[in-house]
């Protein structure tokens, strides 16, 4: 369920907080492809199903920043910010990949916002978020994103 808030003021009031978990997304070796080939990131393990069958994992994987590069469009099925002029990524603190997540998978974030800071014009959010895999014990990312709000 998506928590929406009309400005920073209201933002502020959800430092702390968990925000929940998101509807899955399934990894389908299209999505893997075209991410590959946005990148000029061609490696056999995530692009040729024949020889990845026969790699460490068995199968095709996502590339480990096809999966980062999700988190917005599964962030923002938790939160909805409204009521501000412009929405930026500012970066990352840490992100470590402790799974891969094979062709076919369904991932989900888990996310809690962990700080809500004033800058300049706006604010920056701080948010704890855990990129999980469908059935497996580890999960596909950790990472910590900052994100910037303007009124």
């Amino acid at each position: 369920m998506t928590i929406t808030v009309n400005g920073l003021d209201e933002l502020k009031k959800l430092s702390g907080t968990d925000l929940g978990t998101s509807d899955w997304i399934e990894i389908t070796q299209s999505r893997i492809n075209t991410f590959a080939d946005a990148t000029d990131d061609h490696q056999w393990i995530h692009v040729d199903p024949a020889r990845a069958a026969e790699g460490p994992f068995g199968t095709p994987i996502a590339h480990g920043y096809l999966t980062l590069s999700l988190f917005i469009p599964l962030f923002t099925g938790l939160l909805d910010v409204q009521g501000v002029t412009t929405k930026v990524n500012y970066g990352l603190n840490k992100v470590r990949f402790p799974s891969p997540v094979k062709v076919g998978s369904r991932i989900r974030l888990v996310a809690r916002l962990a700080e809500v800071e004033e800058v300049p014009g706006g604010v920056q959010i701080v948010v704890d978020g855990t990129i999980e895999i469908e059935g497996a014990a580890k999960p596909a990312a950790v990472l910590q994103s900052l994100s910037r709000f303007y009124a």
